[in-house]
């Protein structure tokens, strides 16, 4: 990184902060605090609910799992929008008409205190876990590509992130995640424009889809009903609505981000505009990794994109073994380069798509050879390289500038997404555990304090699951993963409530202990793709919950 990148990088994360911190300065109540005043316009909740979402992860994940697996991931996302729909008409007249500050402050009302705890207690435990996620995301593959200390960079964007968190609250929250946006998809249009500009003269954009297709990388839509295949049409419309319904319906971290609207009608606008712009926007950033796929298909690449990794098995007895995989890996590059060259002008010849495929496959078995031996030079380091992918295309293509414009979108995304989660994640402690299983006579001067305390004491929780935590298969499939063992169960207990009148809180505190042991027996013994767990977790809680209401009534009338 070049001085001009730094400058960049700098100030960009300096102007979010301290524009959050003086725009919202001086919260003296706590329904400025935790609702913002509920003065939010929709644009603002839209972009809100979106930037909470769109992680860190997202954008260092998405286009790593698209250059290797292809745009098939976008199927993930394909019932959000129905997710949305529903939320606007059942969830969000509900929690307008109570005035709640919490998702679960209606699980008392219909249930009681101990349901609404337990509810609150599940939440805390996911997304308290996910915020060390976010956190650790940006943190791990800064600190492999630009050798900066993982512990420090954990510990910064946590602070950057509670400082302007636990000064201004809620509104703190949605007024900086537009700066964010803005800046993230400035950095992504940017970053695809070079993409393009960067292929051959003769490639054009349309040429580079073809060749990306003659990979397999355009292949989106996957109706089979294989539970073995992870990313399907079936699993993203039924398991993905499911998923959505859960964490936009139930989650605090994205309910709270509504509750700000000023109107029924701007908090469901919010969510319709989010709705309609999120799947495009994840088959965008796909698409960004599908491109860098293209670039690299005539461009030298590494043969592990984890510098970590590649520089621990240079340096060990299989160094020359290793060296031997990455000539042959320059030499499968070139006839690739040259193939896909000849195809890129002849995109009718068959034989060339032959013969991508099986530079292709001898390309992955090659990867494999070298995984295996980076296994056998340090069994613990992480060979997965899918979350270095893009990172790496940024630090060794982009011009000066625009690599700390690019680094500043992955940071800005780790605080807008953890910003929301903490913010979250002190609402709930604050309001549905401190004020009505401790303390229920005090003023509000007093609970925003405790909010903010609680905004603090979640941060360096945070700070410290990222510094303990350890790189999955990818990044963003974890986070899913976690939200999907608790989510189902969470929506369930929510669905009682909304739509099964005769179910009491006895039958339901007791079904969704069981529910939770069960899901993640199912998860731990992989019964299922974790995207199933969602609509297994809420149909069983509330199989359960009715079987038990049943049984008690009868045995009541028995007696």
């Amino acid at each position: 990184m070049q001085q001009l990148d730094w400058i960049v990088l700098i100030g960009t994360l300096f102007f979010i902060v301290a524009y959050g911190v003086y725009k919202t300065k001086g919260s003296k109540n706590v329904d400025d605090y935790i609702k913002g005043g509920s003065e939010a316009k929709w644009w603002t909740i839209g972009l809100s609910v979106m930037a909470t979402q769109a992680s860190a992860i997202t954008f260092l994940s998405t286009p790593g799992q698209a250059f290797h697996s292809g745009m098939g991931f976008v199927q993930f996302y394909f019932g959000l929008p129905i997710a949305m729909v529903i939320i606007c008409l059942v969830f969000i007249p509900i929690y307008h008409r109570l005035k709640v500050y919490t998702a679960y402050e209606y699980l008392e009302t219909r249930f009681d205190l101990k349901t609404r705890s337990l509810a609150a207690i599940l939440f805390l435990i996911q997304r308290g876990l996910a915020a060390g996620i976010t956190i650790f995301a940006p943190a791990i593959i800064l600190s492999a590509v630009l050798g900066w200390d993982l512990t420090t960079l954990n510990i910064l964007i946590g602070t950057l992130v509670i400082i302007y968190t636990v000064t201004g609250g809620t509104k703190a929250v949605s007024v900086t995640q537009k700066q964010q946006m803005a800046v993230i998809f400035a950095g992504m249009f940017v970053a695809f424009y070079l993409i393009v500009s960067y292929l051959p003269a003769d490639i054009s954009f349309s040429k580079a889809l073809k060749i990306a297709g003659a990979s397999g990388k355009m292949d989106i839509l996957d109706f089979s009903f294989n539970l073995d295949n992870r990313y399907t049409f079936w699993s993203g419309i039924i398991g993905g609505s499911f998923l959505a319904l859960s964490y936009f319906g139930t989650d605090q971290s994205q309910v709270q981000r509504y509750l700000s609207g000023k109107s029924v009608k701007e908090m469901q606008l919010g969510l319709i505009f989010n709705g309609l712009l999120k799947v495009p926007m994840q088959f965008f950033i796909l698409l960004v990794g599908v491109m860098v796929f293209v670039f690299y298909q005539f461009n030298a690449s590494p043969l592990n994109f984890n510098p970590a990794a590649t520089k621990t098995v240079q340096n060990s007895i299989y160094g020359a073994e290793y060296e031997q995989l990455e000539n042959k890996h320059k030499e499968i590059e070139l006839q690739k380069a040259e193939v896909n060259l000849k195809y890129g002008n002849n995109l009718n010849n068959v034989g060339l798509v032959t013969e991508i495929k099986n530079l292709n496959a001898l390309d992955i078995e090659n990867r494999a050879q070298a995984k295996a031996l980076i296994i056998k030079a340090a069994p613990s380091a992480e060979t997965n390289d899918k979350d270095y992918v893009f990172i790496h295309f940024i630090l060794n293509n982009l011009p000066r500038g625009l690599i700390g414009l690019l680094l500043a979108v992955i940071l800005s995304a780790a605080m807008s997404s953890t910003a929301s989660e903490l913010n979250a994640l002190a609402s709930t402690t604050a309001i549905d555990l401190y004020k009505r299983n401790v303390t229920s006579k005090k003023t509000d001067a007093h609970y925003v304090k405790a909010s903010k305390w609680f905004t603090l004491t979640w941060g360096i929780i945070a700070i410290s699951v990222a510094c303990v935590a350890s790189l999955f298969d990818n990044l963003i499939q974890l986070v899913n993963i976690i939200g999907s063992i608790f989510y189902g169960n969470v929506l369930g207990i929510f669905l009682l409530a909304f739509f099964i009148k005769y179910v009491k809180s006895n039958a339901v505190f007791l079904a969704a202990l069981i529910t939770q042991v069960i899901v993640i027996i199912g998860w731990y013994f992989d019964w299922m793709p974790y995207l199933w767990l969602n609509l297994f977790g809420c149909a069983l809680v509330m199989l359960i919950a009715v079987i038990i209401q049943i049984f008690t009534k009868n045995k009541l009338v028995a007696v």
